[in-house]
């Protein structure tokens, strides 16, 4: 029985050739809702890679939208995409080893951790996103665990991955869909209005901050009024974890954490921004930064799941997200200049 060229998801992929051919299975490296990831070793090379696995019977378009994307692009803060096989049943994509631990995990293993060191992650970071962002992709769900080091060594390059949630848009093309995962959401992807790009400067907010303090800026034990502050931008500079952080580093938060998102820093004007560039940072030691993000990761370690993913769109389904709020929003929009204290 002749098969149907539309059975096969992908023009690029490789269908002339088997995965197992040309690899060899090693040990998994994690679990997703929809994939699991595992070493890989191509025979002939010994090289390392890792091989996403999908059954076809997931979401079609999430999948293409992940590879097309993967496929487009090539950038050193990017885990890159090899290639792709496939069956008439599953999708095996071949990325980069990463084999660096997620940014968190790194900080709270090391002896020294100084804003200098900061910078250099959120460097590398709005680096990745500013190239995706030149090459109209919206990433859609930065947070720490798709943020991860090459390898162990000390000057290792973090590299952002999971396109899972990611898209491409023009300039005449605005976002709608409620996505992500709910710390890390804009207020105008919370509220379901039209978005770009700059939702994803909002998440660089976000980490930015946990990466000076060790604490989320709208943490709370309640999801409502999580997201309450978030939509009105209701963070603060807390004494005493703040009040050794220089000037320059709340600057940069201050600019990012705009709930207008037509007044929030540019992944380009971010990269020139003074703490950015490592030309005013403080190298002192911050200990009770590192003992903060120990809780935090400790935390984050209990409410993780294997399914990751649309946790937003869970909270939306229960109630209408502006009736839950109870709250008026043109009422409480925070003037986009007023300095948060």
């Amino acid at each position: 029985m002749p098969v149907n060229v539309l059975d096969f998801w992908f023009a690029e992929s490789i269908r002339d050739k088997k995965f197992e051919d040309l690899y060899e299975l090693g040990k998994e490296l994690g679990r997703g809702a929809t994939a699991v990831v595992y070493k890989c070793i191509a025979k002939g090379t010994n090289q390392a890679w890792a091989v996403k696995i999908l059954d076809k019977k997931v979401e079609h378009k999430t999948v293409v939208t992940e590879v097309g994307i993967l496929l487009k692009i090539e950038h050193p803060n990017i885990v890159q995409m090899k290639e792709v096989y496939e069956t008439l049943e599953t999708v095996y994509i071949i990325l980069e080893l990463v084999t660096g631990s997620e940014l968190f995990e790194r900080i709270v293993s090391e002896q020294y951790y100084s804003e200098e060191q900061a910078a250099l992650a959120v460097r590398d970071i709005i680096s990745a996103v500013d190239y995706l962002h030149k090459h109209d992709i919206v990433h859609r769900d930065l947070k720490p665990e798709n943020i991860l080091y090459e390898n162990l060594s000390q000057d290792s390059k973090l590299k952002i991955c999971d396109f899972g949630l990611s898209t491409i848009v023009s300039n005449k093309v605005s976002l709608v869909t409620l996505c992500g995962t709910p710390g890390y959401c804009a207020p105008e992807v919370l509220k379901g209005n039209n978005y770009g790009k700059s939702c994803d400067m909002w998440s660089v907010g976000v980490i930015a901050y946990i990466l000076l303090c060790g604490y989320e800026p709208f943490h709370s034990d309640n999801e409502p009024q999580m997201f309450k502050k978030i939509l009105k931008g209701d963070y603060s500079f807390d004494s005493p974890w703040w009040d050794e952080i220089s000037n320059n580093a709340k600057d940069l938060v201050r600019k990012l954490l705009v709930v207008d998102p037509a007044k929030r820093l540019t992944a380009s004007a971010a990269l020139k921004h003074v703490w950015v560039t490592g030309m005013a940072n403080k190298k002192t030691h911050m200990e009770t930064t590192v003992d903060k993000i120990k809780e935090f990761n400790a935390r984050r370690k209990l409410k993780f799941t294997t399914d990751v993913i649309l946790a937003v769109v869970a909270a939306a389904k229960r109630l209408p997200l502006k009736n839950m709020l109870n709250i008026n929003l043109e009422s409480n929009k925070q003037p986009a200049d007023q300095e948060v204290k």
